[in-house]
């Protein structure tokens, strides 16, 4: 439970004869038992050689931020510095059980966070076991490695440094013919280091056939976790490298995480990870198109938050790059009128999106889609946007299609012709 004030103020519970509060007690937390830098209740005390007490999370937190001194003294400071002060962590313990009655909850005892030293130990060993093929004491290795970065972000952060997620992956392609059960918790520990910017990672886990077509069965036949797992890395890999849109059999599996989802941070990594695919290769994208993403996608711009409409606007966007896009595009009857709902209220990138798609259905597929816009009112919309401000881009793609507009204005009686004054027909 963390503190944010040096008091809390307690309220006892009513009276059972008046029903009304009967004390308020100021509780006052001990000023040795507060880091200097958070002044939160100190959950892991560390001592610095300078004599200060700090929370670990807090002080470490600092000379990541590029700090090498002692934030009180002023004094050179370093990680390895940092002593934990295991009688000031006992006293916290001890007064946290006495004001229990305060809702106050005891502060765990913290792990020994790990050194770099057994963490090299560890990775040295799974690469051992990797080189032997030996599957289950990989496993065992993978396990403990887990369990250690689940302890503390500190844990996380040190294996992340001595080189894990390079080891992870190579250890996942190397035993790629071991069992689902091996490549699962590998690529679960891979994730749980997750964020790391290391693109030869990346590359190296995906770098054989062999090893894209085991994530591809798990994204098929894992559990909901190992699912997660997988696409999680999938879009990680897709963001970096293009490589893995070479590889056929993501498609499916892809799709059917936007189908059926199985959380919603997998159905947002899946749509991340389909938008690198789509522009990445109008190849992929006219197969995702042939096994039914438009209608899937429509269904998500009606129905979801605005962090999904805004991605479903991308991969729509995306689509509408490719023919058989367009034409299926023009051929829903919900994307005209959905793309033009969702040109305000949404945010200023789905208004881009929104607009850029509109603008490729008018540009290419001509009568049919430009009689529709004008029916569901988006000359009007497009005239308030260009008022209210865009991108240039947006605002140059808006400007277009209202001259496009103009010109089949003939087609609907029931448009305004005031509408179009001061607009220029389009050159033929």
């Amino acid at each position: 439970m963390a503190f944010s004030r040096k008091t809390r103020t307690a309220k006892q519970k009513p009276t059972k004869s008046t029903g009304q509060l009967t004390i308020i007690t100021e509780l006052i937390i001990p000023d040795h038992f507060q880091c200097p830098i958070s002044l939160d209740l100190m959950k892991d005390p560390v001592t610095a050689p300078t004599g200060i007490t700090y929370d670990r999370q807090s002080v470490e937190k600092w000379l990541e931020m590029g700090k090498s001194t002692c934030p009180v003294t002023n004094m050179e400071l370093t990680v390895e510095d940092l002593i934990p002060n295991h009688s000031i962590r006992r006293m916290i313990q001890d007064w946290c059980v006495a004001n229990q009655s305060y809702g106050i909850e005891r502060i765990p005892t913290p792990r020994i966070p790990i050194s770099s030293t057994e963490a090299s130990e560890i990775l040295y060993n799974i690469s051992l076991a990797c080189q032997n093929r030996d599957g289950e004491r990989c496993l065992e290795l993978v396990g403990r490695l887990k369990s250690l970065e689940k302890e503390s972000e500190r844990n996380r952060r040190c294996l992340v440094s001595n080189g894990a997620p390079i080891v992870l992956a190579s250890a996942f392609r190397m035993l790629v013919s071991q069992s689902l059960k091996v490549l699962t918790e590998i690529l679960e520990a891979l994730v749980g280091l997750l964020p790391f910017n290391d693109e030869v990672v990346l590359i190296e886990l995906g770098s054989t056939s062999e090893s894209l077509d085991s994530i591809i069965k798990i994204m098929k036949h894992g559990d909901v976790g190992s699912k997660l797992n997988a696409v999680l890395m999938v879009k990680k890999m897709a963001a970096t490298s293009k490589a893995i849109a070479d590889k056929n059999g993501f498609v499916e599996p892809l799709l059917e995480f936007i189908r059926e989802p199985v959380s919603m941070q997998a159905t947002k990594a899946s749509l991340v990870a389909t938008f690198y695919f789509i522009t990445d290769d109008e190849r992929i994208a006219t197969e995702f198109v042939k096994m039914g993403l438009i209608p899937l996608i429509l269904e998500i711009l009606i129905e979801f938050d605005k962090s999904l409409i805004e991605k479903s606007l991308a991969i729509l966007d995306g689509l509408c790059d490719c023919d058989l896009g367009r034409e299926i595009a023009c051929a829903n009857a919900l994307t005209i009128p959905v793309l033009v709902k969702k040109l305000f209220r949404v945010s200023k990138m789905a208004t881009e999106f929104a607009v850029s798609a509109l603008w490729k259905l008018c540009k290419k597929c001509q009568g049919k889609c430009l009689v529709e816009c004008l029916q569901v009112g988006l000359f009007q919309k497009l005239l308030l946007l260009l008022q209210v401000g865009c991108g240039d881009s947006a605002k140059e793609k808006a400007t277009e299609m209202l001259k496009m507009m103009s010109g089949c204005s003939e087609k609907l009686e029931c448009i305004d012709t005031e509408n179009f004054k001061g607009l220029n027909r389009p050159s033929s």
